[in-house]
């Protein structure tokens, strides 16, 4: 079906940048919605943490606003999280997810990748 696969995370200083890449591959038609999600230690959700859209309309959460940005290759079905100033609270294991179109129907799957774990220190 659809392999997703995140990269690039890792320890990092309070202040660092760091950028978080997931590509999608597969039987891929067309991709309409890439996002972020993240779950903290010791909580059961995963917070949506910053979307775009196969238009490039985004979102980022309010948590994040002006520290993390998203963007996306849809050449490459590739999109990135560029994470600048993280804090400590910002650990989590971060987790890609891709709605993905298989023929020309459009109808849309969700798809996850394994996810990738940033730590923050202080």
């Amino acid at each position: 079906q659809v392999h997703v696969v995140e990269s690039g995370g890792g320890l990092v200083q309070a202040g660092d940048s760091l950028r978080l890449s997931c590509v999608a591959s597969g039987n891929i038609f067309s991709i309409n919605f890439m996002g972020w999600y993240r779950q903290a230690p010791g909580k059961q959700q995963r917070e949506l943490v910053a979307s775009i859209t196969s238009s490039e309309r985004t979102f980022v959460a309010d948590s994040v606003k002006g520290r993390f940005a998203i963007s996306r290759d849809s050449a490459k079905n590739t999109v990135y999280l560029q994470m600048n100033s993280p804090k400590p609270d910002d650990t989590a294991v971060y987790y890609c997810n891709v709605d993905v179109a298989h023929d020309s129907s459009t109808r849309y799957f969700s798809y996850w990748g394994q996810g990738t774990q940033v730590t923050v220190s202080s």
